[in-house]
């Protein structure tokens, strides 16, 4: 559960003049709202965590530079990486609880040519290894603004005795393309170096706990042989094969699930059923633990029920094990055609005022409809800050529309982090997000305008890191501040499933609904998170030292351990 302990968040207050306050990364930091936050830096996380928290620094700076830092404690030094909070400009806000201005989105490195009207931000972040001794690990960070030194923050991570697994406990599939990358970069989508770059997207998403459909979006070549189809997998396997076997990050992590990518040259019923046939052959012979599923029609309408009633028969026909996903509410005429239901967040909480869901169900009710092997998930759509574009003058609609858990821009980051907790407390089987750079696919400007489907941020996690745009040489994928929200509440979700899985957990549920009690009611306040973390965190550690004291006593007894 990503929030540093012991600092306190005070009330919008300027920081002082030349000097530099650690604050809470579940507060965005405004021109107008500038927190007063502590002098030093206290984080706690877990063995295989991430842990961020945000330095505001003078501001009126153009250029900020910091010296490396590696903490030192009981094992190896670890690592500390920085980059610069860029604002975006929201002209519209995403709904009435959105406001106009700078918002703080984009990490861009420290080099990058800062805009000195904008309050001067650092993100701040240790990674964990899995294998890290535990203890007290302490420094010094060191920052300067054009060229004048500032006073030094003393830093401290206090690793904790349990270790969150590599890969995400909790499926989730959000949606990449290597086209909208090249065309965000202004690079040939068939070139070698938009291929090495959506690798890197993709590190970045699993880095952050999270899992791409799309990808390369080429489907393997097929040809039909005496009603087999004969797949080529040389590049498709050279562009998955990282992700699903573990080796493209030093962490083991690998994608959670894959998406079975579609093939026009399978013209018949009988030929898609052994093109998926061969598609889920291939994942079994190559050992990969990824859920390969079926995106059906997204957000069918009555008209299109007959498409995703044929589609879910020819990959059943199939006799594999791909389940078919369709995002739509639990509707009785699409029962038996669904393995993945996967609602918008509306559809499982009832709500007063407007019904912004239409078929409105818990997790628990929905598995009652369908069959024993489907399962739940989610996703955000533009339904939970509202479609039309800017707030509507009708309050009660505005209302409708807002609170809920979203991964705007211009709402407050514990809405972007919540659905973690959410997906603990709801008991829903994963997660799914339509895309993460769909405005590199528009005319506009991703730098100063991400305004989709009525939300500042709606469908797009990443900034094209262009030359032109942060200097050098290199094309990157920039990371959003939300994408770091996102992955803490995605280890929120990993801390409360280990406390349960330590017998803990009626106070795991209790923990997660202090949070979020439902998809609308969140808790705001950066001090109940980090309250809730630090008791969360002291249950595990009482826990796992009491099963490890029970294993002990087994031994020296001569029982079995």
């Amino acid at each position: 559960m990503g929030v540093g302990w012991a600092w306190a968040v005070a009330a919008a207050l300027s920081a002082a003049p030349g000097g530099v306050q650690v604050v809470s990364p579940l507060v965005k930091v405004r021109p107008d709202a500038t927190p007063k936050g502590a002098k030093e830096a206290r984080l706690s996380a877990a063995r295989g965590e991430c842990e961020g928290t945000q330095l505001v620094l003078p501001q009126g700076v153009t250029r900020v530079t910091m010296k490396p830092l590696a903490l030192k404690g009981p094992g190896a030094p670890l690592t500390v990486d920085a980059w610069r909070e860029a604002y975006l400009d929201v002209k519209t806000p995403s709904n009435g609880e959105g406001r106009t201005g700078p918002w703080p989105d984009a990490l861009v490195p420290l080099s990058a040519p800062a805009n000195p009207r904008h309050p001067t931000v650092v993100y701040v972040e240790v990674c964990v290894p899995a294998k890290q001794a535990p203890g007290t690990y302490t420094g010094s960070l060191s920052a300067a603004v054009d060229g004048k030194e500032l006073p030094a923050v003393p830093f401290s991570v206090e690793v904790q005795p349990f270790e969150l697994p590599a890969t995400s406990s909790l499926p989730n599939s959000f949606g990449i393309s290597l086209y909208s990358i090249a065309k965000g970069h202004g690079i040939p989508a068939e070139s070698p170096e938009a291929k090495a770059l959506l690798r890197e997207y993709g590190k970045a998403l699993l880095e952050h706990r999270v899992s791409a459909h799309g990808m390369g979006m080429d489907p393997p070549p097929v040809k039909f042989q005496d009603g087999r189809a004969v797949l080529d997998w040389t590049a498709y396997d050279a562009e998955m094969a990282p992700f699903l076997d573990g080796s493209v990050l030093p962490s083991g992590a690998r994608f959670t699930t894959v998406d079975v990518r579609d093939n026009r040259k399978a013209s018949t019923d009988a030929e898609k059923s052994a093109y998926y046939r061969a598609f889920q052959k291939h994942f079994a012979d190559k050992g990969w633990k990824a859920q390969l599923f079926f995106y059906a029609k997204d957000e069918p309408k009555p008209a299109d029920f007959p498409l995703v009633k044929a589609q879910s028969k020819r990959v059943r026909d199939a006799g594999a094990d791909i389940p078919v996903l369709v995002t739509t509410s639990l509707n009785p005429a699409l029962l038996g055609s669904v393995d993945i239901l996967t609602p918008i967040i509306n559809c499982f909480y009832p709500r007063e005022g407007p019904q912004t869901c239409h078929h409105v169900a818990n997790a628990a009710t929905a598995r009652t409809k369908l069959g024993s092997r489907a399962k739940v998930w989610w996703y955000q759509s533009c339904m939970a800050h509202g479609c039309t574009g800017g707030p509507p003058e009708d309050k009660a609609l505005d209302k409708a529309y807002s609170d809920w858990a979203s991964y705007m821009v211009d709402h407050p980051a514990p809405l972007n982090r919540a659905m973690g907790p959410l997906a603990f407390e709801s008991g829903v089987d994963g997660e799914l997000y339509f895309d993460t750079v769909f405005a590199y696919n528009t005319k506009k400007d991703v730098w100063t305008d991400l305004f989709e489907f009525g939300g500042n941020g709606d469908g797009t996690l990443f900034y094209p890191g262009t030359p032109a745009k942060l200097g050098g040489t290199e094309h990157q994928p920039v990371v959003s501040l939300r994408l770091k929200h996102i992955r803490d509440g995605l280890e929120d979700y990993e801390y409360l499933r280990l406390l349960t899985s330590l017998g803990d957990g009626a106070f795991a549920k209790a923990a997660a609904k202090r949070l979020a009690k439902s998809g609308y009611e969140i808790s705001r306040d950066p001090a109940e998170w980090e309250a809730v973390r630090k008791e969360v965190t002291e249950h595990i550690v009482k826990r796992q030292s009491a099963e490890q004291a029970k294993r002990s006593g087994r031994r020296t007894s001569g029982g079995t351990p």
